[in-house]
């Protein structure tokens, strides 16, 4: 698991959830994953550590990271289950057209 951080995007190897700078808006980034929500820099890295840990999925209440993804989670004024709740959605049509990573093949027929 790794988030990949530059200049005006970020990514994870284990998640299709993707971070962008804001075109046109200076220090806002979007998170695919939160929508319509304005974040600062720091506040996206958090978000897609939270993406790229939750992300692949088996996080529980019971799991050992549990207490820092609720720290994680109230950095960004919600709660662990909101956050997986948010996280196990697939990221919006726009958000691909971005440059997000995309959970299916480009061509459905490939797929077998």
């Amino acid at each position: 698991m790794a988030v990949t951080i530059g200049d005006d995007s970020m990514s994870s190897d284990s998640t299709v959830h993707t971070a962008r700078l804001t075109p046109g808006r200076q220090h806002q980034w979007e998170v695919s994953w939160l929508p319509g929500r304005p974040l600062d820099r720091n506040s996206a890295i958090t978000a897609m550590v939270l993406a790229d840990i939750t992300g692949p999925g088996g996080i529980d209440a019971g799991h050992r990271l549990w207490p820092h993804i609720q720290g994680w989670a109230g950095e960004l004024g919600l709660t662990a289950p909101d956050v997986l709740a948010l996280i196990g959605r697939t990221p919006s049509r726009n958000a691909t057209a971005a440059g997000a990573k995309t959970a299916e093949p480009a061509d459905p027929e490939a797929a077998g």
